[in-house]
């Protein structure tokens, strides 16, 4: 086996682990979110089409208040694909990591 070679499958080890890693905070994080949330209501501020190699992806945001009082903008995740900027939501988000929200 060559060096290109070596460094081809490096390259896909390194990718595969980053991947699971994301995966794993992201399950951890939903989960978290699930059984510590804070519930309120926001507003859709915004609905994002990102085109990538392996097709659209669409990322839906909202503006809410946290419990300090501060407008925070989160990413919503599991979103429907039916919302639309200026509609309320009932959400929830975890607070330390109030930039997601379920």
């Amino acid at each position: 086996m060559n060096t290109t070679d070596m460094r081809g499958i490096l390259m896909w080890v390194g990718f595969l682990a980053i991947f699971a890693a994301g995966m794993l905070f992201s399950g951890r994080l939903k989960k978290q979110i699930e059984e510590d949330g804070i519930e309120t209501v926001g507003t859709i501020s915004r609905v994002v089409d990102d085109e990538s190699r392996e097709g659209i992806t669409t990322y839906v945001y909202a503006r809410y208040r946290n419990g300090d009082g501060e407008e925070v903008e989160g990413v919503l995740t599991n979103a429907p694909s039916n919302l639309f900027p200026g509609q309320k939501v009932h959400l929830k988000y975890h607070p330390r990591h109030q930039m997601n929200a379920d």
